[in-house]
């Protein structure tokens, strides 16, 4: 009999990789990880696990080394430091000075919080072998680990599960646990389908739900509709898988400015809603708004960047959730409104030459010429003020010397044909 302690995912953690449910495309015919199972001891290599939480990244290392004999150490990177690492590296060494040689499988949970100096000390002993290292990441590893320990692992993405996979995780929770089984007889197939289906392709999660249900079992209403309604109740979590400092935030973000861009009006509402429902600050949700109103409509509409000022005022003065209509308003707004990124090119035209031609002297009739001394060198001889001039424009040369008729801005064709237009 397992220990009460023990939650029921740490439980039903399998054994052997033949057992992991999800994540063939790792274990198929011919692949790498097949390959160095069926070589044994001795031919495992480091890699990254990277994938979203309760997909298996744990339960995988732990099987593996499991099928391959190694010693499986475990640590959590929020937890662990350099002198932790130092210990299982003095481990290691006398493992395999040892007669019984056993190498070690270092299995590193969150490795994208390890800091630069604990990613550093790791190398020398991965490039040695002396540690086979697998790291668990939720985040993109390109960005997350150094590329110099990077270059030495292999990365597996690992796929978020289906609901035939929560079902068949979950069922088979309920066949083969001893503290499962019992209720087996008063869990009902939409039970655990509404478990599979809440889950959102996270077996941790899925196991917990089925545990928190086995608590309330007598307490559900034997009528299906009512049962639902009970389940909902009882089961009730936080779905929306969300980070602010993670991938997934900045994954999100850019599908919200790719919909606003596409003018894809109902796509533009949901990843806006995604970011609010998740608890993103809406300060920061109306600023990457504001950045696309002048970047992708600009000079084309200039009504959208004072709407965007707007629902800046009142995401402030109102403040949430009553600001969520003035954010749904301002995104359909975006999203309708003529696209124009002619102020982004232009600002990038300039930096670029800018960066080129250096602090270039500004033109001496342009220069405000405010002591006697500044006239005497010539500030703002034969500048002509355009109040004077009948057309209120003068035709004068502007830029600086050898940069003469540049130009940065791209007129439309409106701009074109129109005297009268605002934006020429």
């Amino acid at each position: 009999m397992h220990t009460p302690h023990q939650p029921l995912a740490y439980r039903m953690r399998p054994k052997h990789v033949t057992d992991l449910i999800g994540q063939e495309h790792l274990f198929a015919k011919g692949s790498r990880l097949m390959r160095a199972i069926e070589a044994g001891q001795g031919h495992l290599f480091s890699f990254i696990l990277w994938g979203p939480p309760g997909v298996g990244k744990t339960s995988l290392a732990r099987a593996l080394a499991q099928d391959v004999d190694y010693d499986y150490v475990s640590l959590n990177a929020v937890e662990a430091g350099v002198k932790d690492l130092r210990a299982l590296v003095e481990k290691a060494r006398q493992s395999q000075a040892g007669f019984f040689h056993k190498p070690m499988l270092l299995f590193i949970d969150e490795i994208h919080r390890f800091s630069k100096s604990q990613q550093d000390f790791l190398l020398p002993h991965v490039e040695s072998g002396l540690l086979t290292l697998v790291g668990a990441t939720t985040e993109n590893p390109s960005f997350e680990v150094n590329s110099a320990l990077l270059s030495r692992m292999k990365v597996f993405v690992l796929k978020e599960l289906t609901e035939a996979h929560i079902d068949a995780i979950i069922r088979r929770a309920v066949a083969l646990d001893e503290e499962m089984a019992q209720f087996a007889p008063m869990l009902r197939d939409s039970d655990l389908a509404f478990i599979a289906r809440t889950s959102f392709g996270d077996a941790r999660t899925a196991l917990n739900l089925l545990e928190q249900l086995t608590l309330h079992i007598d307490d559900l209403p034997t009528e299906e509709s009512e049962r639902s309604a009970a389940l909902a109740s009882i089961l009730r979590q936080d779905v929306i898988r969300y980070d602010k400092n993670g991938e997934e935030h900045y994954n999100i973000i850019s599908a919200l400015h790719k919909s606003l861009r596409d003018s894809d009006v109902d796509a533009s509402i949901y990843w806006l809603m995604r970011m609010l429902e998740a608890g993103e600050d809406p300060k920061y949700v109306v600023r990457r708004m504001m950045r696309f109103a002048s970047e992708d409509i600009g000079a084309s509409d200039p009504q959208a960047l004072i709407l965007a000022m707007a629902v800046q005022q009142n995401v402030v003065f109102v403040g949430m959730p009553e600001s969520t209509t003035a954010l749904v308003e301002l995104a359909v707004y975006l999203a309708k409104a003529p696209k124009d990124n002619r102020c982004y090119t232009a600002a990038k035209k300039a930096q670029r030459l800018i960066r080129e031609t250096g602090p270039l002297g500004v033109p001496l009739h342009l220069r405000n010429a405010t002591t006697n001394l500044m006239k005497e060198l010539s500030y703002g001889k034969g500048y002509e003020y355009a109040h004077d001039l009948e057309e209120k424009k003068s035709q004068q040369e502007h830029f600086p010397k050898g940069l003469e008729g540049t130009r940065l801005w791209e007129e439309s064709d409106l701009e074109k044909n129109s005297r009268t237009d605002l934006h020429r």
